[in-house]
Formats: structure tokens, C-alpha cells, sequence
């Protein structure tokens, strides 16, 4: 199967639209999982500390032969590492569980503001990218005020990856990210808890489209220039998330998507949460 296309970032990189995410998986689980989507056609392979299993990721990689410079490798850190020299760290840490010598994107993973280092931990990736130890940087779980603050102190991450699926459409946070130039990365795309999956109105329109209700949920992502990254270590639906740029969702289908829209409803605020 071919790769997904990518988009370009705001450092030159080019992410793909589509990517295999792995938590909750293990070390071990990791590894089959990582070689498997790399076999499917997977390019973009999203990690972080906090999921314990880098070490699998970096085996998966080593076992699918695949040209490092073909694969797009994010992961991220946590809040004990909010400092330039802590970001280095975190990077040297990282890289030797992947096996890797750089990382193509490096994320904070929660921005934590409660310690107020938030702006610190941006720009120790900022300086590693100067580095070339890293290609891009990005954030995770960042809030408009929070963006504003590293704006402000001179940087523009390449990407935020926030929680975001037609249910939870994110609409104000992406029209900030759109403003500056930052692209937007969606986990859990597929919904919480599989009760998108059900939903009558996306059910039917999957139907019409011969599809999956979870291709068309992808489809709703990267139709809208949204990066997804689906976690899933079935080698079928492995297949089946990475099999949506061959159809388009019309208009009215991805209106009739926007009405799933709950409001705020199981979005952690990361205000109060964040490891």
C-alpha cells in the first residue's frame, strides 16, 4: 500500500497525514506492531516516554529494513524533563531506547503550566532542531494561552497534537493553530471508548461509501489537513486506516459530521492534568 501524503511544516520536514500511534502497546507488542505498519506502508510511528515502549518502537524500526530516512519517528517527554538541559536529556534518553541519533519530531507531551516551565521545555527543542538532533517542534495538549506564551517568547511549534475526533472537532484550537501555522495532530482520532463508531448518522454514511466507519472518520481527518494517528495492531484494520485517499467525503457529509459535536465533554483539560 502506498504511504500517506504528507504535509509540509514550518521547519521544511514533511509529516505524513497518517500514522500509526502505540499506546497503550508494550515493548514487545510494540515491536510486532511497529514492523507490521512499516510493512503495511506506515511512515509516521508516534511514541513517548510516558508509553514505556520506545525500546519496541526502535526494534519494529531496526526489523523493517525500511531506510531511516523514509520514516517520520515522533515522541515525547514529561514534566520532569521541562528545561533546556532537561529537553537534552529526555532526547539522549529517547534516542538511545529508539536506537535512533535524531528524532524527526519531539513533542512536550503536556505543557504542565502549573510549573511554569512550559515555555522552557519548547525552546530546549528549539535548540536541539538548531542542532539538527532533531527536525521539527512540537507540542502536545496546548492550549491556545499556552501556544500564545511560546509565540510570545519567539518560537511557533510545528505541530500541537491535541485530542480531537468529530465528536470533540476542536474548532476554536484549530483556528488558532491554522492562524499561526501550526498543523494539528489528532490522537485518539477514532473517538473514546468506540461510541463514535456506532453513531447512526456515520454508520450510514460509510455505508454509501462502501467503507468502514473508522475510514471515514480518517477520511474526516485528512480531508481537513488533520493529522491522525490511529493506534490498532490488527494487520486488517492496520490496513483499512492507512486505505482512505482513494475517496472524499462530500460537504454536507462532513457537516453532517460536525453535528456529532458534544461540546467539551470528556476533552482533559490540561490545565489540571499532565505527567
Amino acid at each position: 500500500m502506498a504511504p500517506a501524503p504528507t504535509v509540509q511544516l514550518r521547519s521544511g520536514a514533511h509529516l505524513p497525514l497518517l500514522g500509526l500511534g502505540t499506546w497503550p502497546l508494550d515493548d514487545a507488542a510494540a515491536a510486532d506492531t511497529v514492523s507490521l505498519a512499516i510493512e503495511t506502508g506506515y511512515r509516521l510511528i508516534d511514541t513517548a516516554e510516558n508509553y514505556r515502549n520506545e525500546k519496541g518502537v526502535g526494534e519494529g524500526i531496526r526489523r523493517s529494513g525500511i531506510p531511516r530516512e523514509e520514516l517520520f519517528v515522533t515522541t515525547k517527554f514529561n514534566r520532569e524533563h521541562h528545561s533546556r538541559d532537561g529537553v537534552r536529556r529526555a532526547f539522549e534518553a529517547s534516542t538511545q531506547l529508539l536506537g535512533l541519533e535524531y528524532i524527526d519530531l519531539l513533542l512536550v507531551h503536556w505543557p504542565n503550566p502549573d510549573q511554569g516551565r512550559h515555555v522552557e521545555a519548547v525552546q530546549g527543542i528549539a535548540a536541539l532542531l538548531e542542532e539538527g538532533l532533531v527536525r521539527a517542534v512540537g507540542t502536545s495538549n496546548y492550549k491556545p494561552a499556552h501556544l500564545q506564551q511560546v509565540i510570545d517568547a519567539g518560537i511557533v511549534p510545528d505541530v500541537n497534537q491535541i485530542q480531537l475526533d468529530p465528536q470533540r472537532p476542536r474548532i476554536e484550537e484549530r483556528a488558532f493553530h491554522n492562524d499561526h501555522g501550526i498543523v494539528t495532530e489528532s490522537w485518539s482520532p477514532l473517538g473514546q471508548g468506540g461510541g463514535l463508531l456506532d453513531e447512526p448518522g456515520l454508520v450510514a454514511i460509510a455505508a454509501a461509501h462502501g467503507r468502514t466507519p473508522a475510514q471515514v472518520v480518517l477520511r474526516w481527518h485528512v480531508q481537513q489537513g488533520l493529522v491522525a494517528i490511529p493506534k490498532s495492531s490488527d494487520p486488517q484494520r492496520l490496513a483499512e486506516n492507512l486505505a482512505v485517499f482513494d475517496f472524499e467525503l462530500s460537504g454536507e457529509e462532513l457537516a453532517r459530521l460536525y453535528r456529532l459535536d458534544t461540546g467539551e465533554a470528556e476533552i482533559v483539560d490540561s490545565d489540571a492534568f499532565g505527567h
